[in-house]
């Protein structure tokens, strides 16, 4: 039981904010379901198509966010074992620097291995504050989410980025 409890701990602080936007998302996708079968029920079937869909968008940004702080948690799982295994150094740091996301994750690593000073000095030299949200490559061009090589980098972390 504790280390389920562990588990779903480290999962909720590795992404907080990809959950958050879940979570958000999935309020809104509730609430526009609820308008729409409300809307059905009492027969104005256009009006339930309107809210139909948004329902979906909002159904699948909760999914892209879930699948992203899913993603955010296997970051944390190999940050921390390459500095159970190595110690701190940089260059693994370097890599994650780029997203506020990633970054939790690399900072709840670091915290749980003992680095949390040294992640929070390199991380601060680069220039990051608590209030960086948006990935670099975002913040410059916001249609740079919808490039694939930003996406594969996102979802499917590897050895070679």
């Amino acid at each position: 039981m504790k280390r389920i409890s562990n588990l779903t701990m480290n999962f909720l602080f590795a992404a907080p904010w990809p959950l958050l936007l879940a979570a958000c998302s999935c309020a809104t996708a509730l609430l526009l379901g609820d308008a729409a079968l409300g809307r059905h029920a009492q027969g104005n079937h256009l009006a339930a198509t309107f809210f139909a869909f948004p329902t979906l968008g909002w159904l699948a940004l909760g999914f892209i966010a879930l699948l992203d702080a899913i993603a955010r948690h296997l970051d944390y799982r190999r940050i921390r074992r390459m500095l159970e295994r190595y110690g701190f150094h940089e260059r693994v740091f370097r890599v994650v620097a780029s997203s506020r996301c990633q970054r939790d994750a690399a900072l709840l690593a670091a915290r749980r291995t003992g680095h949390l000073p040294q992640a929070r000095r390199f991380f601060r030299q680069l220039g990051y504050r608590w209030y960086h949200l948006l990935p670099d490559k975002v913040a410059d061009n916001p249609f740079h989410f919808f490039n694939p090589d930003f996406l594969r980098q996102a979802f499917l972390p590897s050895r070679n980025r």
